[in-house]
């Protein structure tokens, strides 16, 4: 097992690069979203070549292909079901800052809040993700903390835009968008005390997998989808392929 506090401090922080997000968006001028489609790529990219290449294939040799590809597959699938029962605001969706209407302001900070509400329930399963990821490799949880807190970062400017548009508060915004962000660590001290000590290593590989399922289902279902918005696919490939070669480069400079 790794190193426990170790996996808690990269939680943490992948967890309040939330906040990272609204402080661009404030300290940004004419912000235009543009310059996330690289770092959603990258992202992506560094997310599905973990997922495979490491949680997966670990898990496979561990516990067995079946079983292995049935927990991906269902990690998958329930986070699939979870982004469907909680609804929120994608950052594809928000409006450009300097098209707004002064009665569409009225909407902003119930739109930020909802938004706020359902990150920080997506954000649950995430300290999980990255807690089990650390647990079995402070290397690989570190890979996967970095990749989260990088797709945490718009997250964080869906949230504080909204917020400091409606209100003028440039505080509130930001208190908004860290307090979701806390919901990650908190999910990990969950898994810790309620899930992780209960567990074999055979589920513990299997806990992975899954985990690989949910890094895919996120890649796929939002950070690519909004890095194409925000660029074009050419872009967003070439972000995707950074992410993949960084990842594989440091693999075989670990191994």
């Amino acid at each position: 097992m790794g190193d426990v506090t170790t996996a808690f401090i990269l939680t943490a922080c992948a967890g309040l690069s939330t906040g990272t997000g609204s402080l661009i968006a404030f300290l940004v001028p004419n912000l235009k979203f543009t310059w996330l489609s690289m770092l959603l790529g990258f992202a992506a990219g560094a997310m599905i070549y973990i997922s495979f290449v490491d949680l997966l294939a670990e898990s496979v040799g561990a516990v067995g292909f079946f079983q292995a590809n049935a927990a991906f597959f269902l990690g998958m699938l329930g986070m699939g079901i979870l982004d469907r029962v909680i609804e929120h605001i994608h950052t594809d969706t928000l409006p450009d800052r300097n098209t707004l209407s002064r009665s569409e302001e009225n909407d902003l900070q119930k739109a930020g809040l909802l938004t706020a509400a359902g990150i920080a329930m997506h954000n649950f399963p995430e300290g999980i993700a990255v807690l089990a990821a650390s647990l079995g490799s402070p290397y690989l949880g570190f890979s996967v903390a970095l990749a989260i807190a990088i797709h945490n970062i718009p997250e964080g400017i869906a949230v504080s835009v909204p917020i400091y548009y409606a209100s003028g508060d440039r505080k509130k915004a930001f208190a908004y968008s860290f307090f979701a962000g806390l919901t990650e660590p908190l999910g990990a001290v969950f898994a810790y005390f309620f899930l992780f000590r209960f567990l074999s290593p055979e589920m513990l590989f299997l806990m992975l997998a899954a985990v690989g399922g949910v890094m895919v289902f996120i890649c796929f279902d939002e950070l690519l989808p909004i890095s194409i918005k925000y660029g074009n696919e050419h872009l967003t490939f070439l972000g995707v392929f950074s992410g993949m070669s960084v990842i594989a480069l440091s693999l075989y400079l670990i191994h």
